[in-house]
């Protein structure tokens, strides 16, 4: 995972203590990545992206997942979403999954672990 300067930048800016998130869908509901859920009687239907939180930090991670998946080689679990979901639907699940991973990364203090990441690929490699 290549993360550029402008997109950490932004991340360090907007969210300097990313401890007062308790997990990294929070933190991903909190930029605005996750879908907004309505419903009534038990019935709970998923709704687009809130586009809640930071615009410019979300606009990046969307951005650099678009860029991931027209660009560069798509791994397993991206080529299965493509076909069976749109372009943008999957360019907003990847921009979630970036996001969870960067939280997980800057929570922990760990490196980045791409068999954890995707460990389908890395086994068949």
């Amino acid at each position: 995972m290549d993360v550029s300067t402008y997109s950490a930048a932004a991340r360090v800016s907007t969210a300097t203590d990313m401890n007062s998130f308790t997990s990294a869908r929070q933190f991903a509901a909190w930029l605005g990545l996750t879908p907004r859920q309505t419903g009534t009687g038990g019935k709970t239907r998923q709704l687009g992206i809130s586009k809640r939180g930071d615009p410019y930090e979300r606009t990046m991670l969307m951005h650099g997942a678009r860029a991931i998946i027209t660009r560069s080689t798509q791994t397993s679990w991206v080529q299965r979403l493509l076909q069976r979901r749109p372009f943008s639907v999957v360019v907003a699940a990847l921009a979630t999954k970036l996001a969870r991973t960067a939280w997980a990364i800057l929570v922990k203090g760990k490196a980045f672990d791409q068999v954890r990441w995707n460990p389908v690929d890395v086994a068949a490699a």
